[in-house]
């Protein structure tokens, strides 16, 4: 079983709630309610894409 490796890369961008993203593509946004806290950073994926940071709100 492959194992995954981490990337190197360290996003300095947290979601936060009230954060908003919107597709590039569709133009659906979505608005974060509850940040994860996730370490590695978190994609929010539409038509295939990753969303792009919008307004806060």
């Amino acid at each position: 079983m492959a194992e995954k490796k981490a990337s190197g890369k360290v996003s300095k961008k947290v979601m936060k709630k009230g954060d908003a993203y919107q597709c590039g593509i569709c133009g659906l946004v979505v608005t974060v309610d509850e940040a994860c806290n996730c370490v590695d950073a978190c994609d929010i994926i539409c038509c295939g894409e990753e969303m792009k940071p919008g307004k806060r709100t």
